[in-house]
């Protein structure tokens, strides 16, 4: 029983054995067929342009407040139709203004001085505000004082900001891309020719953009604001468009420049 007991232990061990050396040679092979890297070039360039805004995009509201939430929108409904109104007369389509935001929230008595009273009372409403803003799209951003002017006349009470932007970004975005190209291809061929190395192809190209904006004209109350003469202009600025390109190469001596 025990000789047959060891016989089945060698055998079993033997037959492992002889897989093991059977797999072996075959997943050598495999190691032989990994190509090694390319060698590679890396090359950025990027793209500027630095443009005047031709687009001016304001935005202003109105808030009122009624005893009933009727009356707040009746009061708010005709300060905004006097200021369209008014937008009219300066040309401005009225395709070119959207209701940008329009909330109402209730007014609530104030709570009693005393905390134990308030435990015991609900909130009391007592009026509802009706806050309404539109932003008007100008395509002459020449006349944006005369919008804002003209829109706190006709009784506006809140200037909300000033944005620029360009009538055709996309095509300003493919301009700065083809410089940013340009440029990192005379990189590329003038590293190439210092380090005498031959550009065969290019295997890789990363691009990405973006738009740098002046920043808007801050929130305030348009009561505050000065129309008078002394109001000092508002300036679009300039809206910077960059793109930024990545060229990889890859590379081979060039035989036809003797080595330095």
């Amino acid at each position: 029983m025990n000789c047959m007991t060891w016989t089945t232990k060698h055998y079993k061990a033997a037959l492992l054995l002889g897989l093991m050396l059977l797999v072996a040679p075959g997943t050598t092979p495999a190691h032989e067929d990994i190509k090694p890297a390319l060698p590679t070039l890396t090359v950025t360039g990027t793209g500027t342009l630095a443009l005047a805004p031709d687009v001016a995009l304001v935005t202003f509201g109105m808030q009122t407040t009624g005893k009933s939430l009727a009356e707040a929108q009746r009061q708010n409904r005709s300060v905004m139709q006097k200021v369209i109104d008014r937008l009219g007369e300066l040309q401005i389509d009225k395709a070119r203004i959207q209701t940008s935001s329009f909330t109402v929230s209730p007014q609530y008595k104030p709570p009693p001085k005393r905390h134990s009273d308030s435990l015991s009372l609900s909130p009391e409403i007592i009026g509802y505000r009706v806050s309404n803003s539109a932003t008007v799209e100008l395509f002459d951003p020449e006349k944006v004082g005369e919008v804002i002017e003209q829109t706190l006349a006709a009784g506006a009470n809140h200037f909300q900001a000033v944005q620029w932007a360009l009538k055709d970004e996309q095509q300003a975005k493919l301009r700065a891309l083809k410089q940013a190209v340009v440029k990192a291809r005379e990189k590329a061929s003038t590293l190439g020719e210092s380090l005498k190395l031959k550009l065969v192809r290019v295997i890789r190209v990363d691009e990405g953009e973006q738009v740098v904006r002046p920043l808007s004209h801050a929130s305030r109350s348009m009561m505050s604001m000065n129309t008078g003469d002394s109001e000092p202009p508002i300036l679009g600025g300039e809206i910077k468009v960059e793109a930024s390109v990545t060229l990889v190469y890859e590379i081979a001596q060039n035989d036809a420049v003797p080595a330095p």
